[in-house]
């Protein structure tokens, strides 16, 4: 391979964007595994519960804004 390659843009773009979609994949993961043990008490049958719905919707957004909130703590310390 040719060393220049290495570090062509094309391939500096390519592997951010990968490292992007892995962290999106790992938040999604997460935010399942935590909102699902919080939210879903029993076994569930065709359908969520409407409190199950509503608490699956709470916890995903106060997750997804907490993580926006570290997030923008850290770019802000950087």
């Amino acid at each position: 391979m040719d060393p220049s390659a290495i570090n062509s843009p094309e391939l500096l773009q390519f592997i951010n964007q990968e490292k992007e979609r892995a962290m999106i994949n790992e938040m999604v993961a997460k935010l399942t595994t935590v909102c699902w043990d919080k939210c879903i008490t029993s076994t569930p049958g065709s359908k969520f519960s409407s409190s199950e719905q509503s608490c699956l919707s709470n916890c995903a957004r106060r997750y997804l804004d907490m993580s926006a909130l570290i997030m923008k703590r850290f770019q802000n310390m950087q």
